[in-house]
């Protein structure tokens, strides 16, 4: 593993945010840019982390023993790369996830999956707090459709659009997967 090169994050990339119930979402190529950016990624040979979602609240898509649990083909860890399962929205609460990094010297991480509002935006503020160099990936990432705190309803773009700006500058630098893959394939 290159300690070198950023790791790449994949939160919560299972068989759950396929399933229509999970409800209306943008950015419907996402799991296909982030399968490319996994390939460049074990092929550079850089650090992968695969996030997993495991709910505590009976009858969740999460719940454990349910499909919904298990991480989609595509993007399942191949047996040398690391999984931290969590049970709140922040990949870094509760877990082994920065002792991981700051053991092997990761220094950069890029984050990818979902939800933009929710894990994504959740675990890129820790990394920023806790000094990781944190790029998120907009175009592959994605959200759902919600209503605010004020009752309006907000679309999926809308959401994700929020997310992305409460993060950007403070915690972390968002950017596209074409731009990532160019600064993986320059380094």
């Amino acid at each position: 593993m290159r300690s070198d090169l950023p790791a790449l994050i994949i939160i919560d990339m299972q068989k759950a945010m396929a399933n229509p119930a999970a409800g209306q979402r943008n950015n419907p190529d996402a799991a296909e840019r982030i399968a490319r950016l996994l390939a460049a990624w074990r092929a550079a040979g850089a650090a992968v982390v695969h996030v997993r979602h495991i709910s505590r609240t009976p009858g969740s898509l999460f719940w454990p023993g349910q499909a919904g649990v298990q991480f989609q083909e595509a993007l399942a860890p191949l047996a040398h790369e690391h999984v931290v399962e969590k049970n709140v929205p922040d990949a870094f609460i509760h877990s082994t996830l920065e002792r991981w990094l700051r053991v092997r010297d990761v220094k950069r991480i890029v984050i990818v999956g979902v939800s933009t509002n929710n894990s994504v935006e959740g675990s890129a503020r820790s990394a920023g707090n806790l000094g990781f160099d944190t790029t998120v990936v907009a175009d592959a990432c994605f959200a759902f459709a919600c209503t605010d705190y004020a009752g309006q309803a907000r679309s999926a773009d809308e959401v994700h659009a929020m997310a992305l700006a409460n993060l950007n500058g403070e915690y972390a630098t968002i950017s596209d997967s074409a731009s990532v893959l160019r600064a993986l394939a320059a380094s």
